[in-house]
């Protein structure tokens, strides 16, 4: 005769419960950091080379600039400011009728969103004025780049010369396409919008071409990498097995973080103001 009882059917339900709890706690967790703490992004374009490449895999930091209330236009207290140099992820609209067509959120209301990732170049009041060499003047004042001599070629076997820009807070790499060359674009950015532009600012579309964002729109600051591989394909793809075998890994960019580096010569406060233009 067996010592060991068979669970009741009442146990069985009850262990089912007890699973099924845990399983909706858990749920709710991520679902929580998600929403209040942190957010993956993929990114999809050519836009920010060198900084982040095709199928670099970030994550956004969401309280910094303060939590958004969903459903409303009410972003709730956060820890700073966004700032000149900050990456960020933001919603943009897009006409589903002409996909080439991009704007603000606030400028074409009920219309498809998406989210784009750039940096913030121009702040709030500021007059941002990009020449056809590719520097940028605030106010009058030049962002300093300097060159670094390195070249980045993209996917199309583009060499785009790698600059290195500093705002006066903090430097990071920009690149110029010395084949192209366009008209000066001046914008006067308006109180409280900021002007965003990519890194690869030849082949970016950007605050130059559809305007100015609401920090309502910011999803957060880009925090760090936790994945990295050449892959820029269908959802369907991942499926396969081999697809995870055969993809190039970037094994060196896992964990990078994605503040630019701060200038020594900035004042302790942070100093926000380019250098004259000479």
């Amino acid at each position: 005769m067996s010592d060991a009882s068979e669970p009741t059917g009442g146990e069985g339900a009850a262990g089912f419960w007890e699973q099924f709890g845990s399983l909706l706690v858990a749920v709710a967790i991520a679902l929580a950091v998600r929403t209040f703490v942190v957010e993956p992004f993929r990114i999809p374009s050519e836009s920010m080379l060198e900084t982040l490449l095709v199928g670099d895999h970030l994550f956004v930091n969401k309280f910094v600039y303060g939590l958004k209330v969903p459903f409303t236009d009410v972003r709730l207290p956060g820890l700073r400011e966004p700032q000149r140099g900050d990456i960020v992820v933001f919603t943009v609209a897009r006409d589903p009728r002409d996909p080439s067509h991009i704007c603000p959120v606030d400028r074409c209301p009920g219309k498809p969103t998406e989210e784009f990732v750039k940096r913030i170049v121009g702040l709030p009041g500021e007059t941002v004025e990009v020449r056809p060499d590719g520097s940028v003047r605030i106010d009058g004042r030049l962002l300093e780049a300097s060159e670094t001599g390195d070249w980045f070629e993209d996917e199309m076997g583009t060499a785009l010369a790698v600059r290195e820009e500093h705002n006066g807070r903090c430097h990071y790499h920009v690149l110029d396409d010395p084949r192209l060359s366009g008209a000066v674009k001046r914008v006067k950015v308006e109180p409280g919008r900021y002007f965003m532009m990519g890194d690869n600012r030849d082949h970016s579309n950007d605050s130059r071409g559809w305007g100015t964002v609401r920090p309502i729109e910011f999803r957060g600051p880009a925090l760090f990498l936790y994945w990295s591989w050449d892959y820029n394909r269908g959802w369907l793809e991942l499926l396969n097995p081999l697809t995870w075998i055969r993809a190039e890994k970037r094994w060196d960019r896992f964990g990078d973080g994605l503040a630019c580096a701060t200038d020594e010569a900035a004042s302790p406060a942070g100093a926000e103001t380019p250098s004259r233009a000479p």
